[in-house]
């Protein structure tokens, strides 16, 4: 299971296979002669409660390959089971297990599918689009670097919260919005950097443009305070100190413990008298 992923929701309760089941089964096995992993006859009754309990087996013991071969044959020998959906999401864990550029792209060919086939009210719907978003969440880059991945991230949980989350469990909308939030504050991360980039090159209209473009776009940037000072500071280093003063108080105000509070406060004191001295 992806880092970071919640608990899975407890699956439905499937019927026990029945005792005639179970006896045909067991004939089958024995006729394998020992093999530790011995096939299971496509016809025998109960054959997918099978599958899918060794397969999740494997899984537990983190054998993906293995696993996903036990959910794939449910998945395409058993139209009719009730087994099957819990399978094709079973067969994407298998891929968030290994971890892998490949698997990732498996994991999303088996997220697509499950989600062009099944509408949003399906049960396991909320979770698929929720894993949708985790793998390329995992696969976010550091602020400094392509931010591709990132924004992918931010349209599937944003899809997720725009048409599933009527049909989840609180815990797992939290949970979204948890990753939302961090993959919306790893893009506005990597425009900070430009910003200051422009800003220590004393580029400050540059700067002045990326720090706009931040409030406007995640006004609930988790960091805005280093983007209010810095936004501040380049407005008065322009001479525009009626515009710079809102946002030294907005810094003040939205973070009193922020590490720019103190040179903050120093420029407000500054500003003001400086421009009761222009009136």
């Amino acid at each position: 299971m992806m880092p970071g992923s919640p608990a899975r929701h407890p699956r439905r309760q499937r019927p026990v296979a029945l005792a005639l089941a179970a006896m045909t089964l067991a004939i089958a096995l024995a006729a394998c002669g020992g093999n530790p992993e011995p096939e299971i006859p496509f016809t025998a009754e109960g054959a997918d409660t099978v599958l899918f309990e060794r397969g999740q087996e494997a899984l537990g013991e983190e054998r993906w390959a293995t696993a996903r071969e036990y959910f794939v044959q449910i998945r395409d020998n058993y139209p009719q089971s009730e087994l099957r959906d819990d399978s094709r999401i079973a067969i994407v864990e298998t891929y968030e297990g290994e971890g892998s550029a490949t698997a990732f792209v498996a994991a999303l060919n088996e997220l697509r599918e499950f989600l062009r086939l099944y509408p949003p009210t399906h049960p396991l719907g909320p979770e698929a689009q929720y894993k949708l978003g985790m793998v390329y969440y995992n696969q976010m880059r550091r602020a400094e670097r392509d931010q591709s991945e990132t924004r992918f991230a931010v349209e599937e949980f944003e899809r997720f919260m725009q048409n599933y989350s009527e049909y989840s469990q609180p815990d797992l909308i939290e949970e979204v919005r948890s990753k939302l939030r961090e993959a919306r504050d790893r893009l506005s991360d990597s425009s900070f950097l430009i910003g200051r980039y422009y800003y220590r090159a004393n580029y400050f209209p540059g700067a002045i443009s990326r720090f706009r473009e931040i409030l406007d776009e995640d006004p609930g940037y988790t960091r805005r305070d280093q983007v209010y000072f810095h936004l501040a500071d380049s407005l008065a280093q322009l001479n525009r100190g009626a515009e710079a003063l809102p946002y030294f108080e907005r810094l003040v105000d939205e973070f009193p413990d922020t590490e720019f509070v103190e040179d903050a406060n120093r420029r407000i004191a500054e500003l003001k008298v400086a421009m009761d001295l222009d009136q």
